[in-house]
């Protein structure tokens, strides 16, 4: 399978916890789907200090995983926001 694009789109969007409203990511985010994964190639600012878990209220919001041969972030259902 065919690798995400690495310079990939332009828009930014800021992902933050559902439960406390931390912000998370600046993520550059192609089309206009639901927020499902996060390549971590894709990442402009990452404010979580141990991968995965919110750094206010410790929730785990997402797994470590491999999308398509790249290291990606599988987002669990319901615990992130996307602004």
């Amino acid at each position: 399978m065919a690798k995400p694009n690495k310079k990939g789109p332009t828009q930014t969007v800021e992902i933050a916890c559902a439960k406390c409203r931390t912000l998370l990511f600046k993520y550059r985010k192609g089309g206009k789907g639901a927020l499902i994964k996060c390549f971590k190639e894709r990442i402009v600012t990452d404010y979580t200090h141990t991968p995965c878990t919110c750094p206010q209220c410790d929730q785990i919001f997402a797994r470590d995983t491999l999308v398509r041969g790249a290291p990606a972030f599988k987002f669990v259902g319901g615990k992130v926001t996307m602004k």
